[in-house]
């Protein structure tokens, strides 16, 4: 069989849900694997993310320059953690064939500290479970890396086994975001024993493959002596260690305090009545992440700026973003939840301000999501919350909370305490 229907039937074996958008050397791919078309490659790994949340492998099919699209949510998940595995399946169109440019997406480990992996054909599947394994152990991405030398080649039926799934996890939430690094550096660190001791690796009787790419696979002098496709990464990267963390995972209790909303900020309120219902939500960056600490803790993960609304969808349900997050990249995600009529409650908090920046001016969000046909309260208004603040049920709607910042107002430090 050909390396694509090689890979697709690989990663239909360990992969629950696939998303993918199209493009040399990878549409028919995406079109083997059954993968669920998104309006960009963002969203389909925030989708993914989502699934993850949920318990659900999910595979992300992308050729090269989609990868960048990627790159946020892909770097705020090795800090955040996940749950099931996640794996980006990547096409570099190396000549280039049909691209406006080429690209190396094997970098992209060294950027967001994720295991890559290069199979050949002898390898296809073994290397999707690896990465899915991969991926859960470390609570990260992992990225398959493929050429369409690989793709078009005449290969072996991959062989069957028997999924392996493992338990990944989300970040702690009593670690600082600097605990959470730190937390974070220590997994990286494992990552280059699991690299070196990779059976899918072939360095002896005069061969020298690499599947698991990054981190480096071998010593020095081998890796020199590697061929590869595209740039000479594993040469350059060759001399890297990993990292070497020292000390305890920053942890609030031991900060002795924590960030939390202004003493007046309007959407208390809001935020009062989800942890009452103990309805939990993804978060956006910007003030929404704050939903994730004390007092109210109604904050699963974050994944980024403009990433809840599409985590939510697969993944709790429930959105928090402000009406920035939604302009800056949510809004592709709506858009693409309401053509799929996806289970949502997208809670907006319209303050007109970027919250966590200075302040700056942000246009009314209602003239760009009008289509959504949005419901749209006072902060103040309990009772208006309270009907409308509900477990999503059916397909998706947005409720926008207005509200106006205190004057001069900066988040509260408070002392912390366990809930």
């Amino acid at each position: 069989m050909k390396g694509t229907e090689a890979l697709a039937l690989a990663i239909l074996r360990s992969a629950d849900r696939c998303y993918a958008v199209p493009g040399y050397p990878v549409s028919e791919l995406a079109a083997s694997a059954g993968a669920a078309i998104t309006v960009n490659e963002k969203v389909a790994l925030e989708y993914a993310l989502g699934d993850s949340l949920s318990g659900r492998r999910a595979a992300v099919v992308v050729k090269h320059v989609g990868l960048n699209a990627c790159a946020d949510p892909l770097v705020h998940a090795t800090a955040q953690g996940l749950r099931a595995g996640v794996v980006v399946v990547v096409g570099d169109d190396v000549r280039p064939v049909a691209s406006d440019v080429t690209q190396d997406s094997r970098y992209y480990g060294e950027i967001a500290r994720v295991p890559v992996l290069e199979p050949d054909g002898e390898t296809i599947g073994p290397a999707i479970v690896a990465a899915f394994e991969a991926s859960e152990t470390f609570s990260r991405v992992a990225i398959v890396r493929v050429t369409p030398a690989l793709l078009d080649a005449d290969v072996p039926e991959p062989p069957l086994s028997p999924r392996s799934d493992r338990e990944g996890s989300l970040a702690d939430p009593a670690l600082t975001m600097a605990g959470r690094a730190l937390a974070s550096d220590r997994r990286t660190a494992a990552m280059f024993a699991w690299s070196r001791s990779s059976p899918l690796n072939r360095f002896s009787g005069g061969e020298h493959r690499a599947v698991t790419v990054y981190p480096p696979p071998a010593d020095p002098d081998v890796l020199a002596l590697t061929l590869e496709i595209g740039r000479p990464f594993l040469r350059e990267h060759r001399l890297l260690t990993p990292p070497d963390p020292a000390g305890e995972p920053e942890r609030f209790s031991s900060r002795g305090y924590c960030r939390t909303f202004c003493r007046d900020c309007p959407f208390h309120p809001a935020f009062e009545i989800l942890r009452e219902r103990s309805m939990r939500a993804a978060c956006d960056a910007g003030c929404a992440i704050l939903a994730m600490n004390l007092p109210y803790r109604v904050g699963i993960a974050t994944y980024g700026l403009g990433s809840s609304v599409a985590v939510a969808a697969t993944g709790p349900g429930v959105a928090l973003t402000g009406d920035y997050a939604l302009l800056h990249s949510g809004l592709n995600a709506l858009i693409d939840v309401y053509e799929r009529k996806l289970p949502l409650l997208c809670i907006v908090l319209a303050n007109a301000r970027m919250g966590m920046t200075g302040g700056h001016p942000v246009p009314d969000i209602l003239r760009y999501i009008a289509w959504a046909d949005p419901v749209v309260c006072a902060a103040d208004d309990t009772a208006a919350l309270r009907r409308v603040l509900v477990p999503p049920q059916g397909g998706p709607r947005t409720v926008v909370i207005e509200g106006a910042c205190p004057e001069g107002g900066i988040h509260e430090t408070v002392a912390y305490r366990d809930l």
